[in-house]
């Protein structure tokens, strides 16, 4: 079982068809043991109240969202008291405070935070948190198989 920590990045292509969609719904294979920040959910609000001020989806979906969203089989832990190996993790990389919430979890629980924002990945790839990050492309469904499609508002 892989233990993985999932950004705001991914957990917003389980809701729309886009690159990297469908490796993002791998990320939901019951072989994966699901972990984040609760800084999580308050991400989502963001990212689904911005798909609603733009237009792309009305109120009740979004309400809907943000509701289906927190059924999803994932461990949330509280971020602050994270936030200290967050703000020593980010001055040490010079990522945002916010994203490396992720990292933090992700050394404490000893799992792999999975990211489709590809600026944070290639920033962390190479460096001393490493083992900790996870290309949503780079997962496979076990025995290969692509796995079914991602739901779309």
């Amino acid at each position: 079982m892989s233990v993985l920590i999932v950004d705001a990045s991914v957990a917003a292509k389980w809701f729309v068809a886009e690159e990297q969609s469908q490796a993002a719904s791998l990320v939901l294979d019951e072989t994966n043991q699901l972990e984040a920040p609760d800084f999580l959910l308050l991400e989502m609000d963001s990212i689904i109240c911005k798909w609603v001020r733009g237009g792309g989806v009305r109120l009740a979906e979004g309400n809907e969202l943000r509701d289906a969203l927190r059924q999803y089989p994932i461990r949330y832990h509280p971020f602050v008291p994270l936030l200290d190996l967050a703000f020593q993790i980010a001055s040490q990389t010079g990522q945002t405070v916010y994203d490396c919430l992720y990292i933090a979890l992700a050394a404490v629980v000893e799992g792999r935070m999975v990211t489709a924002d590809r600026k944070l990945y290639d920033a962390l790839e190479n460096g001393p948190f490493s083992e900790h990050v996870l290309w949503v492309g780079d997962i496979v469904r076990p025995g290969g198989a692509p796995r079914g499609r991602v739901s779309s508002f």
